[in-house]
């Protein structure tokens, strides 16, 4: 027993990550032994005859075998199209049923660019119909000028995790044909469909011409009305006439100073823990409809936005010496167990006449602040309207993320802001006492709440005073399952002008009926931007799902006016990700399989109209093909095992291309282990993962497990990491080795490689500090190495915050177990880029103190202008390079 040492993290404004300090006050932790070759636990050996010696290779041969492999690649890098919209074509007698548009990589084109399809009403069983990809834009170059990105488009590419250029988004008005979309550091639209019909050539597209400085992010038609637009600037909301050029700011946030400290202040803009941690990429949402519409022509148009002080939350600067003209980069960063930006939901209201001019803008706030209304409330983790403009919607998260509530907001209950305080008591007087919120569903678990984005509200009838809707909920059953749910909205009586204290279940409705749809322990996918389609007509809803196995996505659809059967749409054997038509008759489907890879088929449902459930798909038109797999391109092998706990675990590998008969060859355990993130699945790795085929083909035995804490397993499955990240997942992933070498002979348990990137280089670092006699190296890449420093969103959901788990916290920080680490050179390579603003190089900075301070020794590469993503394909050559350079010298 030894006392354990305090962390202490010191923080100066002005050079960044100052110091991680220790100190001896706190609570004991319990001495786990000496490092493996102080203890005599050495790295097994295998009898030297039997082992594969991997060809050794010069720099410059490494390089060229990276520049084959990267060769080979284009045949089937990903350039598949996505983001579909279809539009059916009201022509009976033409030959095209619809229209589709989307998102691709044309041949021969290096960015991604707006194109459509024409979808034919007839096929021929006997063919296969390839479809056209048609450019909509002519001659456009949408990535900018050298490829260089405002700062604000460059942090967004990375929370999106974006590695293409060009068009990467759009938005689309179905009933005006317009399209909105950035592109070269600009806004452009076009207009194809709608009342001036289709276009037959590719068009100009027309620059939004403005009087603002800096980029305008996250454009957004406005749907009442598609002569408006919507953009945030400088973190403020704006509004514009596509047709006069009129522009109008909306919000007074932001004051225009460069500096972080000194304006805290933004609206509609999704801060950065809110991005990275919830995959919210918006702060602010059009209400679908207009109010107030007069014989004059005057109308009011909404929008719901968030607004943020983060005057509280701590700045951290990152140095960068490529940066000439920035020395530093601030940002904005709540370590866990730190405050979090101060939030409130508004409406930002104006009126237009009817020549389309802004006449009159205001600013709404809720009758009561919101944190006196919602005290418990720390993340908004979703926000939108229901589809009559009736009630604005939001799902607050507890800090814990324990505790979920989905809530409706009428736009009475907001009031202007004003600064006087007896006019807003007045102004909050005058609205009506049975106006409220109305919590309609609540999910509480005591593991934590998977934010995602499935909420279906139905319409309600005049006067009716239910909401019914679908919502998908994985507390329930420790699975993710739909669920069709009729609340009451209970009427209350509340004076707003009154001191308010909200009890515990303030303004919780009475759920009339709650129905599952589906069931099992298997999954509907709701996470990662996953959908559901509704057709309202049949009573019918499709969504994907795992019900068949963990290892395929699947499209299935259910009933929920009779919530019984569910039938799969899609073919077993691949795994698909989906997307329907918006009249319910087709769906695409982009999907493969370990050995094949991906293409992209339209399906048509044909079948009676009278048992619209069992309407089956038939194949209609290819719109890509599979491409040929390099010569030297094998695919893993997927396997599963039974740990000792009985738990059952997947896993593939990639056998060595020249297996030789008693040879044992020398294996890597590429790993991830984090929550949120699976890697074995029936779809095809040739191209993300392609340099694990490299290691193969140069004669390594290649590993990967989903271990516990992986997703797509069920709540509980992924919650064995609960307040203990790093303590669990390193013996699955030793199992999954012994289990591999039991059932293949050539895997040499004497030469193990653990590598993997972010949670991945973490449990890398922890592979070699726990298990340092079955890891003869590490290569770690961007690993977070204490706990204390990363953000509050991810940390606490998965550890809570450090004073409730100072153990856990501390057990799981690697830089505080480098004593365990063995003393032998050349068993511990870390990467990163100094860039990284999600897991900061601080982590690598303090990780390297505390090895030089305990004398262990380590190689460093870093990336100087990369962040947390390697995405120079200069880096990305050096980073393979440097790995398989590494992996032939000392594994």
């Amino acid at each position: 027993m030894r006392k354990v040492k305090k962390l202490r993290l010191d923080h100066d404004h002005t050079e960044g990550w100052r110091s991680l300090s220790l100190n001896s006050e706190g609570t004991e932790r319990m001495a786990t032994g000496a490092p493996a070759s102080e203890r005599g636990d050495a790295v097994g050996t295998e009898d030297p005859a039997s082992r594969f010696q991997v060809q050794k290779h010069s720099w410059d041969g490494l390089r060229n075998i990276i520049h084959g492999s990267r060769k080979n690649s284009g045949l089937i890098v990903n350039k598949a199209p996505h983001d579909f919209q279809f539009v059916q074509k009201t022509d009976e007698s033409g030959p095209h049923s619809h229209r589709l548009y989307y998102l691709g990589m044309p041949y021969g084109s290096r960015e991604n660019s707006l194109l459509y399809s024409e979808i034919p009403r007839k096929v021929r069983k006997e063919a296969l119909l390839l479809l056209s990809w048609k450019q909509m834009l002519d001659h456009f170059q949408a990535t900018p000028h050298h490829g260089v990105y405002s700062r604000e488009e460059e942090l967004l590419r990375e929370r999106k995790r974006l590695g293409v250029f060009g068009i990467t988004s759009y938005d689309f008005h179905s009933e005006s044909g317009l399209f909105l979309f950035q592109a070269s550091n600009s806004l452009f639209h076009c207009r194809d469909g709608g009342k001036n019909g289709f276009m037959v050539s590719p068009m100009k597209p027309l620059e939004i011409k403005t009087q603002c400085t800096g980029p305008r992010m996250d454009p957004k038609i406005c749907p009442a009305d598609p002569a408006f637009f919507s953009f945030i600037n400088n973190n403020d909301l704006w509004v514009a006439n596509i047709e006069t050029g009129e522009e109008r700011r909306l919000t007074f946030c932001h004051r225009g100073s460069p500096s972080v400290l000194d304006d805290p202040r933004s609206a509609g803009v999704a801060t950065f823990v809110i991005q990275e941690e919830f995959d919210r990429f918006t702060g602010y949402w059009w209400c679908p409809a207009a109010s107030g519409e007069g014989p004059e022509g005057f109308k009011t148009l909404r929008i719901l936005y968030e607004e943020v002080d983060e005057s509280e939350v701590e700045i951290i600067h990152v140095p960068s010496p490529a940066l000439e003209e920035r020395k530093t980069d601030s940002y904005r960063y709540p370590r866990t167990g730190s405050k979090n930006p101060k939030i409130a939901l508004k409406l930002a209201e104006f009126q237009t006449d009817s020549q389309g001019k802004i006449v009159a803008t205001q600013e709404k706030e809720l009758a009561q602040p919101f944190s006196t209304l919602f005290p418990r409330v720390e993340y908004i983790a979703r926000a939108g309207w229901t589809r009559d403009g009736k009630y604005a919607w939001a799902m607050f998260l507890d800090r814990p993320q324990q505790r979920l509530q989905l809530v409706l907001l009428p736009p009475a209950l907001f009031i202007p802001a004003t600064e006087d305080e007896q006019e807003r008591v007045a102004l909050a007087r005058a609205v009506p006492r049975n106006v409220q919120p109305h919590v309609v569903y609540e999910e509480v678990t005591d593991v934590w709440i998977n934010v995602h984005d499935i909420f279906y509200p139905f319409p309600q009838s005049e006067g009716e005073g239910e909401l019914c809707f679908l919502r998908a909920n994985e507390c329930k059953t420790g699975f993710c399952h739909l669920y069709k749910v009729t609340a009451i909205l209970k009427p209350g009586g509340y004076d707003w002008s009154e001191p308010f204290s909200p009890g515990e279940d303030e303004f919780k409705c009475p759920i009339k009926e709650e129905i599952a749809l589906t069931s099992g322990e298997w999954e509907v996918l709701a996470r990662h931007g996953s959908k559901i389609w509704v057709n309202e007509e049949t009573k019918l809803v499709y969504f994907q799902g795992t019900k068949d196995t963990p290892l395929e996505h699947h499209l299935y659809v259910v009933s929920y006016e009779s919530a019984g059967e569910i039938v799969r749409l899609t073919t077993p054997g691949f795994s698909h990700s989906c997307s329907m038509s918006q009249n319910f008759d087709m769906f695409i489907s982009h999907y493969s399989s370990v050995g094949t890879p991906p293409c992209v088929h339209v399906y048509k449902l044909s079948g009676p109209d009278d048992d619209p459930l069992h309407k089956q798909p038939r194949f209609w038109a290819s719109m890509m093909e599979a491409a040929s797999c390099p010569p030297d391109y094998v695919p893993p092998e997927i396997f599963h095992f039974h740990t000792r706990s009985d738990v059952r675990l997947y896993g593939m590998i990639y056998k060595p291309h020249a297996v030789q008969p008693g040879k044992k060859h020398p294996t890597v355990l590429f790993v991830y282990g984090g929550p949120q993130v699976q890697l074995v699945n029936n779809s095809f790795k040739g191209i993300k993962y392609l340099r694990l085929n490299t290691l193969a083909s140069l004669g390594y035995a290649v590993v990967v497990i989903d271990g516990r804490g992986s997703c797509q397993r069920g709540l509980r499955f992924e919650g064995a990491l609960k307040n203990q990240m790093g303590q669990v997942e390193i013996e699955d992933q030793v199992e999954g080795l012994q289990f591999v070498a039991e059932k293949y002979g050539f895997v040499d348990l004497s030469r193990v490689a653990i590598h993997g990137w972010s949670y991945g280089g973490f449990l890398s670092l922890m592979g070699l500090i726990h298990k340092p006699q079955v890891f003869k190296v590490a290569i770690a890449g961007a690993p977070v190495t204490v706990w204390m420093a990363y953000d509050t969103g991810y940390t606490e959901r998965y550890m809570d915050v450090p004073e409730n788990n100072q153990l856990g916290y501390e057990a799981g920080s690697v830089a505080l177990h480098v004593e365990k680490l063995p003393n032998e050179p050349n068993r511990l390579l870390i990467l990163h880029g100094f860039l990284d603003e999600n897991v900061h190089f601080f982590h690598t900075n303090f990780l390297v103190s505390q090895l030089i301070r305990a004398g262990k020794p380590y190689q460093l590469q870093i990336y100087p202008n990369e962040r947390h993503s390697i995405r120079c394909p200069e880096s990305g050559e050096h980073y393979e390079v440097t790995l398989l350079h590494f992996l032939q010298e000392y594994l």
